[in-house]
């Protein structure tokens, strides 16, 4: 009965809803082994390793787990950005973004720095750092999401 409820739930998704009526936005699974910190994830057709530094007990392998979420950011803000300005017609040549993610006590922050090259005026800048800001990712990290976890017998 799991296998079957499974089946239509993913047979749901391709057409972009779940059975409790949810969008899904994105699905990854992941996978590890003996290799000390070595995951494999699989996010839609893409395999990505992760991996912890040396330090941490890991071999260095891949990105860190933090490392992954600060490029979901780097992605979604380059994306939207050069989305926007495409739809306006902006001369930008090129955008690049540089992440930091810091905890001071209990406080974490993400640090995010756009550098825009291109014949675009200080209004188009402002612009630009205000869309930043309402960046799908952007928001679902601000907001928060909820997290529901089931742990389950493997075979």
């Amino acid at each position: 009965m799991w296998r079957d409820a499974t089946a239509a739930a993913r047979a749901a998704e391709k057409d972009g809803t779940t059975m409790q009526g949810r969008i899904v936005v994105a699905r990854a699974t992941g996978d590890i082994l003996r290799d000390k910190y070595k995951a494999t994830i699989q996010a839609g057709h893409h395999r990505i390793i992760a991996d912890e530094a040396p330090q941490l007990g890991g071999a260095d392998t891949g990105p860190s787990p933090y490392e992954l979420l600060l490029s979901g950011l780097a992605a979604c803000t380059l994306i939207t950005l050069r989305m926007y300005a495409d739809r306006k017609q902006w001369a930008i040549d090129s955008l690049h973004v540089e992440l930091r993610y810091t905890r001071e006590a209990a406080i974490a922050r993400i640090d995010r720095t756009i550098i825009v090259s291109g014949a675009i005026g200080e209004a188009e800048r402002t612009r630009l750092a205000e869309i930043a800001e309402k960046t799908p990712v952007t928001l679902t990290l601000k907001s928060g999401v909820a997290i529901e976890t089931q742990l389950q017998a493997g075979g």
